[in-house]
């Protein structure tokens, strides 16, 4: 088991971790609110990692980013850190905006967040690298309206307001642009407002949104609650989660050789979220309070591996920079290569 003395909340998620859900009185914890990263449950205590030569880990302390405490639920339902020779601290935030300006800033080392939210932050003059990815599908975000919307299909958001969660640059604004030109429409045919996706959430359900474009769980929950999707991420979103560390960690010897444990360590967890579906989906079913049914399908469609990034993942991701770039949601052009770390896995 972790001890206390490994973690301090640096950045404790407030009573945003309640949204409505119907099936269990209306209440959906969202202490694993951040999918990406699911995978991580019960895979029992890992091996030891080696000391990095030269380096006394045990005076290292590594300060671990999270969107809205799911890494670190996750993390420790699974012990991942047990036995670990480093300290390491928790900082969770509501987003991906707040986390990527806590890594810019140094209040944090690490982020896990999708792709474009990374790009977003690294052209925003955070120094960052891209360490690992993870490839899902699609089906996993969305634009959803409630079920009695005269709203039929995407054709029919002209003219209409579309909140987007969670803030400019994030995974379901280019989703909402792909979704907008397969039918022919443009940006500025419908009327974009980003809101935080516990707050719209709760807006949603009480019908004061009527077009929103988010992702899970708060997508798979809202339709649960009876929404209806209009078009789903798949074949416009890459589907890549990504983790990633700041430059300025990663030039510190201790706390790189710290970092790239985590990530291995991640790694074996999620092998075995994958190896073991109805165990991972039943941990996750208690955690959340959420029924099995429902777990089931939310964990088949986040349960991925953890992997170094591969050539293939810069091109995906290139191809989300060169796009997001010509539909103006990237002030300037990035070079995916250059803002990735592909030899930290070899240490």
């Amino acid at each position: 088991m972790y001890t206390a003395k490994h973690e301090i909340d640096l950045f404790p998620t407030p009573h945003l971790h309640m949204m409505r859900f119907n099936h269990i009185n209306k209440v959906l914890i969202l202490s694993v609110a951040f999918l990406p990263l699911l995978g991580l449950y019960g895979c029992g205590q890992l091996a030891s990692p080696q000391k990095a030569t030269n380096v006394d880990l045990s005076q290292v302390t590594v300060v671990l980013g999270d969107q809205v405490g799911g890494t670190r639920a996750l993390v420790e339902a699974a012990n991942a850190l047990e036995g670990v020779p480093y300290k390491y601290k928790w900082a969770s935030f509501q987003g991906a905006a707040p986390l990527f300006e806590a890594l810019r800033v140094g209040a944090v080392d690490t982020a896990p967040a999708g792709d474009l939210p990374v790009l977003a932050a690294a052209v925003g003059k955070t120094p960052l690298k891209i360490l690992a990815t993870r490839v899902g599908k699609g089906e996993g975000l969305g634009i959803i309206v409630h079920a009695d919307s005269p709203i039929k299909g995407v054709a029919d958001l002209k003219g209409k307001t579309v909140v987007v969660s969670s803030a400019r640059g994030s995974i379901s604004q280019y989703q909402l642009y792909g979704a907008l030109e397969e039918v022919g429409l443009k940006r500025s045919d419908v009327t974009v407002k980003f809101v935080l996706p516990t707050d719209a959430s709760a807006a949603f359900s009480s019908k004061n949104i009527e077009v929103w474009a988010t992702f899970d769980p708060y997508f798979y929950v809202a339709q649960q609650n009876g929404g209806r999707v209009l078009r789903d991420g798949q074949g416009i979103n890459s589907g890549l989660s990504l983790i990633t560390a700041s430059d300025k960690a990663l030039a510190d010897p201790g706390k790189r050789a710290a970092i790239a444990d985590f990530l291995k360590r991640l790694n074996k967890a999620s092998d075995w979220a994958i190896a073991n579906p109805d165990g991972y989906a039943q941990v996750y079913a208690k955690l959340s309070r959420l029924p099995l049914n429902t777990s089931k399908s939310i964990t088949q469609r986040s349960a991925r591996e953890l992997r170094p990034v591969s050539d293939d993942d810069i091109r995906a991701l290139q191809t989300v920079a060169d796009r997001s770039y010509k539909d103006q949601i990237l002030p300037v052009q990035i070079e995916v290569r250059s803002i990735t770390d592909q030899s930290i896995w070899t240490k």
